[in-house]
């Protein structure tokens, strides 16, 4: 009888543990699922303004001149980061270097560094990644003394 009762005991908490951990693994999936179709939502709406400023016969070029900024860099060089530096290419701004984790796989028309580079001072530096721009402000402002903008901020004040 004592062995019976071990065993169904055994089994209860043998499924316990294992249903706990089930839940915690598919939790974490869960998790990560919305978090990417949040930085995919992020992106949509940002890209979506973009699109808006561009209609109303906008630049963002223009932005930068009314704050004085004439040097900058670019922090995030993937979609948005390119379209920034596409964006600016015949103006009067300056992009001195984009700043990505990946700065070395990364082929750019600027140059390239990643942030545990020594990073040049510049006007500002107009993060991409918006999704993720409280982290990297933070981790920014420790390296330079400079406006660390976000490029949604931009698209919503832009004239």
């Amino acid at each position: 009888m004592k062995k019976g009762i071990i065993s169904i005991i055994s089994a209860l908490a043998g499924v316990t543990v294992g249903a706990g951990a089930s839940l915690r693994v598919t939790g974490k999936a869960l998790n990560k699922k919305t978090t990417m179709s949040d930085k995919h939502l992020a992106l949509f709406l940002l890209m979506n303004q973009w699109v808006a400023v561009k209609q109303e016969g906008k630049n963002l070029k223009d932005y930068f001149e009314k704050n004085g900024y004439k040097t900058i860099a670019i922090y995030g060089m993937s979609y948005v980061g390119e379209r920034l530096v596409e964006e600016l290419k015949d103006s009067d701004i300056t992009i001195k270097y984009g700043i990505d984790k990946n700065a070395d796989a990364i082929y750019s028309e600027i140059d390239m560094v990643t942030m545990d580079a020594e990073l040049e001072e510049v006007d500002a530096v107009i993060v991409t990644p918006v999704f993720f721009f409280n982290e990297i402000e933070e981790e920014l402002a420790q390296k330079l003394n400079c406006p660390i903008i976000s490029i949604e901020d931009i698209l919503y004040e832009v004239e």
